[in-house]
């Protein structure tokens, strides 16, 4: 018997995106367990606290048994060497994205040689969604049904009507 395939994927998720909850659940049939790992970066001045940011991606994913989502801070190589995850997942959007994937993903491979980078290609549907747009629509009011599950839109919503 084989070892389990873990994976872990990791990224900001301020706010999570339908684009981030397909590919959980593309990655969930790859891997047999997927570790949504939230990270907490200051540099990127997220709206929503990282424990925020756990909470609704655990709604976002709750019907997905083979899931997991946890908070980390630190490396991701680290993180996924503590986890013994043998991959780190990544989506890749556009070819804008790549440039700045590789030289991750080469980096990672320096740190540690042990953790392969997946690459998964977004869907097409979803390829021009990113989070920092998400919030820019946000900011004016916009509908955002078609981005980001109700109860996500409600909170970003509210956070930018009282933050």
């Amino acid at each position: 018997m084989r070892d389990k395939r873990r994976g872990v994927y990791p990224g900001t998720f301020d706010p999570v995106t339908f684009g981030h909850i397909d590919l959980i659940k593309r990655a969930s049939r790859v891997f047999d367990e997927v570790i949504v790992a939230v990270g907490e970066n200051s540099e990127k001045k997220p709206v929503f606290a990282q424990s925020e940011r756990i909470s609704m991606l655990l709604e976002a994913v709750k019907g997905i048994p083979n899931v997991m989502v946890e908070g980390f801070r630190g490396l991701v190589v680290d993180y996924a060497k503590q986890k013994k995850a043998g991959a780190i997942i990544r989506g890749l959007r556009m070819v804008s994205d790549f440039e700045y994937e590789f030289q991750m993903a080469l980096t990672n491979r320096k740190l540690n040689p042990d953790v392969e980078v997946v690459f998964m290609m977004t869907k097409d549907s979803y390829s021009f969604i990113s989070s920092k747009l998400i919030k820019e629509i946000a900011s004016y009011g916009a509908d955002l049904s078609d981005f980001v599950p109700d109860f996500v839109q409600k909170r970003l919503q509210q956070e930018l009507r009282d933050g």
